[in-house]
C-alpha cells in the first residue's frame, strides 16, 4: 500500500477559511495564507483550496491567494472552484496549483475532463464528486453540482465509473449529507467510487474521531483522507492523525 494521505481543506468564502455543516451553516475559520503555512509545517502532505462560490458566482477561484500559498508552503497544492476551460486550469497552474479539480464542468462537459487529460496529463487534473443520499439512485448516492446546491439525477458512483475513462489521475469524493457533521466519512460512498472507478479516491466529509480517518482506508478503500473541521478547530493535529494510523498499520509519511 502507498502512504495514506492527509489533506487538510482550506474551503474558500470571500477570502476566508469557512466551514459549514451539510454545506450550508458557514463560519470563519481563519487566513488561508496562516493556516496553509500552519498546516504545510504540521506535515500534510497536500492542501485543498476549494473556492465555494466560484461556481455560482462564475468566475474562478481567487488565483492571487492561491498564488500567496504557493509562495508559503512546499507541499502539492490542488485548486478548485470555477474552473470551466482549458484555459482557467491553465491560469490555475500557472499561480501555482499543482493539481486542479474540477466539479460542476465535469458534470455539464464530460470533454473537457478528456481534453484536459489530453493536454495537461492525468496527473494534474482531481474530479471532484459530491453527492448525498438518494433511495432514487441505483446506488443510494446522488451527484450534486453547483458547490452542492444543484441536484443532478444522476448516479454518483456511475458518475465515478464515467469519469475514469476519462484518464483523470483521481476522485475527489465529499458526502454532503456527512459533511461538518463529525459522525464519519460515508464510507458506502467513498467504497463505491473507488470499486467503480479503480482510480486513487480522496475520502472527504464527516472526519470527528480518529478511527474515522482509519474506516476510511479499511472499510472506505480511500488513498487519501481530507477534512477541515477537526484541523481548523484544533480537534486533532495533523501529527495525531497520522501516528494513529501508523499504529494500527497504514503507511503514512511521517
Amino acid at each position: 500500500m502507498e502512504p495514506i494521505k492527509i489533506i487538510p481543506c482550506l474551503d474558500m468564502r470571500d477570502g476566508r477559511v469557512v466551514k459549514g455543516v451539510h454545506f450550508t451553516d458557514i463560519r470563519d475559520a481563519g487566513d488561508p495564507v496562516e493556516a496553509a503555512r500552519a498546516y504545510a509545517e504540521a506535515g500534510a502532505d497536500e492542501i485543498a483550496f476549494l473556492d465555494i462560490l466560484a461556481t455560482v458566482q462564475q468566475r474562478m477561484p481567487l488565483l492571487d491567494l492561491v498564488a500567496q500559498i504557493a509562495e508559503t508552503i512546499k507541499v502539492p497544492l490542488t485548486v478548485g472552484g470555477g474552473i470551466r476551460s482549458l484555459d482557467d486550469i491553465q491560469d490555475a497552474l500557472n499561480a501555482g496549483a499543482t493539481s486542479v479539480s474540477i466539479s460542476s464542468a465535469a458534470y455539464r462537459d464530460p470533454d473537457l475532463i478528456r481534453a484536459a487529460v489530453d493536454r495537461f496529463g492525468g496527473e494534474w487534473i482531481v474530479v471532484a464528486v459530491d453527492a448525498d443520499a438518494s433511495e432514487r439512485m441505483p446506488s443510494g448516492r446522488e451527484l450534486y453540482i453547483d458547490g452542492g446546491r444543484t441536484a443532478t439525477g444522476k448516479d454518483a458512483i456511475a458518475f465515478c465509473a464515467q469519469m475514469a475513462e476519462t484518464g483523470v489521475g483521481r476522485l475527489l469524493v465529499t458526502s454532503k449529507m456527512a459533511d461538518g457533521t463529525g459522525q464519519g466519512y460515508d464510507l458506502e460512498l467513498t467504497r463505491g467510487a473507488a470499486e467503480a472507478s479503480g482510480l486513487p479516491i480522496i475520502a472527504s466529509g464527516g472526519a470527528g474521531e480518529l478511527e474515522h480517518f482509519h474506516q476510511a482506508v479499511t472499510v472506505g478503500k480511500a488513498s487519501a483522507l481530507l477534512a477541515a473541521s477537526v484541523f481548523h478547530f484544533g480537534t486533532f493535529t495533523i501529527p495525531q492523525v497520522k501516528q494513529y494510523l501508523q499504529e494500527r498499520g497504514i503507511p503514512v509519511n511521517l
